[in-house]
C-alpha cells in the first residue's frame, strides 16, 4: 500500500510513496505530482501579481494537486497586511480552480480561522507541519482544516499526546524539508494510535483522496 506524503521539499523515487512537492513559481520542473504558491516568505510586493499569474497557470497542469505553500507568519516576512493579502488572492485562486489550500501558519492561527469564517471557502484547507496542543487542534478541526504532521512526531511529545486525542480522520503527514523518511513518521504515530501500519495507510489514504480530488 502507498505512503502518502502530501508536503515535501525533496523529490524521492520510491513506487511505494506518492508525494506532493512544493514548488514555487520560479520553478522548472513539474514532471511529479507538485503543489504551488507565494510562500509569505518570499512575498515581494513589486513581483506578487506577476508570479500569481504563474501560479494560475501551474494550477491547470495535470501533476497540480493543490494551491500552497502560502499563509500568514508573524515572526518572517513582509508586513501582516500584505501577507493577507496575498494570501487571500491564493483563496481565489483555490476556489477558482477547486484545489485545497496547503497553509504555512506561524502565531495567525486566529486570523486564519477568521478568514475562513468569513469566505467560507467550498475547497479544503490544510494547515501543514502542525506541532500545536490538542485545544488548538480541536478548535481548527472544529471548523473544518485538515492537520498535517511531520518530523517532529518523532521527538515532541506534545504532538504525540495531540495525536492520541484527534480522530484519525482529520489528519494527514508529510516530510516537509526534512530528511526523515515518511515511512518513519507513519510508524512513529501508528506506534501512538496503537494500530498497525497497514491500517494508518489505508485511513490516510482515504483522507488523502478526500481532500486532493482530481
Amino acid at each position: 500500500m502507498v505512503f502518502y506524503d502530501v508536503h515535501t521539499h525533496k523529490s524521492l523515487s520510491d513506487e511505494k510513496v506518492l508525494q506532493i512537492e512544493n514548488k514555487f513559481p520560479n520553478s522548472v520542473n513539474f514532471s511529479s505530482p507538485f503543489s504551488i504558491g507565494i510562500h509569505p516568505w518570499f512575498i515581494n510586493k513589486n513581483t506578487y501579481n506577476k508570479e500569481l499569474l504563474i501560479v494560475e497557470d501551474k494550477l491547470q497542469h495535470a501533476n497540480c494537486y493543490a494551491i500552497g505553500e502560502c499563509g500568514l507568519d508573524k515572526l518572517k516576512g513582509v508586513a501582516l497586511e500584505l501577507q493577507k493579502e496575498v494570501f487571500l488572492k491564493q483563496v481565489e485562486l483555490s476556489e477558482k480552480y477547486k484545489k485545497p489550500l496547503i497553509i504555512h501558519c506561524v502565531k495567525a492561527f486566529q486570523e486564519i480561522i477568521a478568514i475562513k469564517k468569513e469566505l467560507q471557502p467550498k475547497q479544503f484547507w490544510m494547515l501543514h507541519g502542525f506541532n500545536k496542543n490538542i485545544h488548538l487542534a480541536k478548535s481548527l478541526i472544529d471548523h473544518n482544516f485538515m492537520l498535517s504532521f511531520g518530523e517532529l512526531v518523532l521527538k515532541n511529545k506534545k504532538i504525540e499526546e495531540t495525536l492520541r486525542q484527534i480522530n484519525l480522520s482529520s489528519f494527514l503527514i508529510e516530510t516537509d524539508d526534512s530528511d526523515v523518511n515518511v515511512k518513519d513518521i507513519y510508524q512513529k504515530i501508528a506506534d501512538i494510535r496503537n494500530v498497525k501500519v497497514v491500517i494508518l495507510q489505508n485511513q490516510i489514504k482515504q483522507n488523502f483522496k478526500r481532500i486532493f480530488t482530481k
